[in-house]
């Protein structure tokens, strides 16, 4: 583990992009802290200093898909952040994923390729659970 350059994952297990992501960091090279969000849970200065790391508004991290955001009226455009990141804490399944954290930024992963950018060392190639290839290039030097 490179303590250099720490990489923390919010991570859903049951999450392909977010599986993708952890194996991409660890094929790089990195042992990423991985925190399984949905156990761990969330505060609301953690899901507020997240979004503003990563230069998204909260409404930009709230998970659509099988989540009771819609139900919970969080899609309509009158929803103040507040209410977005107390109904985050409640229900942490609302905050899409994976989140990566290095010391080159934060970011939403997604898609799973969008860590490379967060990283110094990238894997040559590698392979997703769909079978997708992604081939890095690697710079002239």
């Amino acid at each position: 583990m490179n303590d250099d350059f720490p990489i923390t994952i919010f991570h859903n297990p049951a999450c392909g992009t977010s599986r993708n992501v952890v194996a991409m960091v660890q094929a790089a090279g990195y042992e990423p802290r991985v925190i399984e969000y949905l156990q761990a849970g969330w505060t609301e200065e953690q899901v507020r200093d997240l979004a503003a790391a990563a230069g998204l508004p909260l409404r930009d991290l709230i998970r659509e898909k099988g989540t009771p955001a819609a139900e919970l009226g969080l899609l309509d455009s009158e929803v103040t952040a507040n209410q977005i990141a107390a109904a985050m804490v409640a229900h942490p399944i609302l905050v899409n994923r994976p989140i990566v954290v290095t010391p080159l930024g934060t970011k939403l992963a997604r898609p799973s390729e969008a860590v490379l950018d967060l990283l110094e060392r990238k894997p040559e190639s590698f392979t997703k659970e769909d079978g997708e290839v992604v081939t890095l290039s690697r710079k002239a030097g």
